[in-house]
């Protein structure tokens, strides 16, 4: 089945036990709108409610992105704190819809992998990409925001806090083979084609296996990782988001030129 939208820029489908989720915005790298945040969240209750699912891979369409994260277009209307605070709220449940769903999720990775896309990424239960992947969240030299501590807390239990200072302070994007080296991806194959005949035989394996025990592993990991999120965070987002900072930011990117901070 395909999630109906206006431009089918979410696709989804269920097939031989897999469930596939296609960011299907290529001429934008893949970058969300609210609406297909929304579709992704639909598509986790989907395969909730599908027995047949016994493995889902998110992917982009193309081999340029799996995705450039948020749409810079749906932050120009950002005026109040509540604005802010309702988008960190809303990402959490989209980043919460997949870490709840029922069966093991792949990130299939084939480009730019940055800011929301790298997060959804490291949402998954496994990452997979080709060898001209980029990873990072070069938010300190583009619009000025910040992860909130649920998505601090995310990758540092991936990669060590250490590692996600320094993706985030140096702004840098790394490449595949950094990646899995500080295990923030699991495996990198040469280019798309191997990367899609890696993934049909990984997840026809995984759809084998015996289902409740990979649910009681990915829903105990889910456990684990939410008593340690804990902290508050309305301040920090609210410090950014409402700034000045933030809305030159946004225009110095649609005007693509270098930002000029002033740290208020």
């Amino acid at each position: 089945m395909t999630i109906e939208s206006q431009t089918q820029d979410l696709l989804f489908d269920v097939s031989g036990g897999v469930a596939r989720i296609t960011i299907n915005r290529p001429e934008a790298r893949n970058a969300f709108t609210f609406e297909m945040y929304e579709k992704l969240v639909q598509a986790c209750e989907a395969v909730n409610g599908d027995d047949s699912a016994k493995v889902v891979i998110i992917t982009g369409a193309g081999a340029k992105a799996f995705s450039a994260g948020t749409d810079i277009a749906v932050f120009k209307d950002f005026r109040t704190p509540d604005d802010a605070l309702g988008y960190e709220s809303f990402m959490d449940r989209v980043m919460g819809a997949l870490e709840s769903c029922r069966v093991p999720t792949i990130a299939v990775i084939s480009g730019a992998c940055t800011g929301g896309g790298a997060a959804i990424a490291a949402c998954c239960d496994l990452r997979i990409a080709t060898e001209d992947s980029k990873f990072g969240f070069p938010i300190a030299r583009t619009l000025g925001n910040c992860l909130s501590t649920t998505n601090l807390a995310r990758l540092a239990a991936l990669v060590g806090a250490s590692r996600v200072k320094d993706m985030i302070f140096t702004s840098r994007l790394f490449d595949a083979k950094e990646a899995l080296q500080i295990g923030f991806i699991n495996g990198v194959v040469k280019d798309r084609a191997a990367l899609d005949s890696h993934v049909a035989d990984l997840t026809a394996q995984m759809a084998s296996f015996a289902p409740l025990t990979l649910r009681a592993t990915k829903e105990g990991f889910r456990r684990i990782q939410m008593r340690q999120r804990q902290e508050q965070d309305d301040d920090l987002v609210l410090m950014c988001y409402m700034s000045d900072d933030f809305r030159e930011g946004m225009a110095a990117f649609l005007e693509k030129r270098t930002p000029q901070w002033k740290g208020r």
